[in-house]
């Protein structure tokens, strides 16, 4: 069990540098590494904690205590949010006092310039892993198709399209 511990935190916070915009970012890593490496967690579970985490109020990160919990129990469930804690945050602390002092070196202006992309990148990954775990019809395929372009597109609050999911789902409209 020692073992399964110390591989959590490590892949946590080797993860945890490439959760720029969010944990979320982290997901279609961690799902490769989870369900399809290890076996720690099935498919099923990885998506079931994913959504109770996020649908639990506070913060986002939240799964990836579900994530050590299921893997290795609540001693799992402390060395997964250790590491993906801990690293990025000490970084955050350097990176933030060493950027103060030299706000306008050429490096500083560099290393903002390329985050943006590589979230929108991280956060797209996920998108579709995602997608591709709810899309088993055409018609869940076009909605959530659908949910993409109008959240790109129109100015409709989140809490709008996930409505409109759900009144989909009630209506038997889409389904297994």
């Amino acid at each position: 069990m020692g073992h399964r511990l110390w591989a959590l935190f490590a892949e946590f916070a080797q993860l945890s540098f490439l959760a720029i915009g969010g944990a979320s970012a982290t997901l279609a890593p961690l799902h490769q590494y989870l369900v399809e490496t290890t076996g720690w967690v099935s498919n099923e579970q990885f998506y079931a904690l994913y959504a109770i985490a996020q649908a639990a109020p506070g913060p986002n990160v939240q799964f990836v205590i579900l994530f050590g919990w299921q893997a290795a129990g609540w001693a799992g469930a402390i060395m997964s949010t250790l590491g993906m804690c801990g690293p990025p945050s000490m970084l955050a602390g350097v990176v933030e006092a060493a950027s103060t002092l030299r706000a306008t070196d050429t490096w500083v202006r560099l290393i903002n310039a390329g985050l943006a992309p590589m979230s929108i990148g991280l956060l797209l990954a996920n998108g579709w892993l995602l997608s591709a775990s709810t899309a088993s019809s055409w018609k869940n395929f076009a909605l959530t198709l659908l949910v993409v372009l109008a959240s790109l597109r129109l100015r409709l609050h989140p809490l709008s399209l996930i409505a409109f999911g759900a009144a989909a789902g009630v209506t038997g409209l889409l389904g297994p």
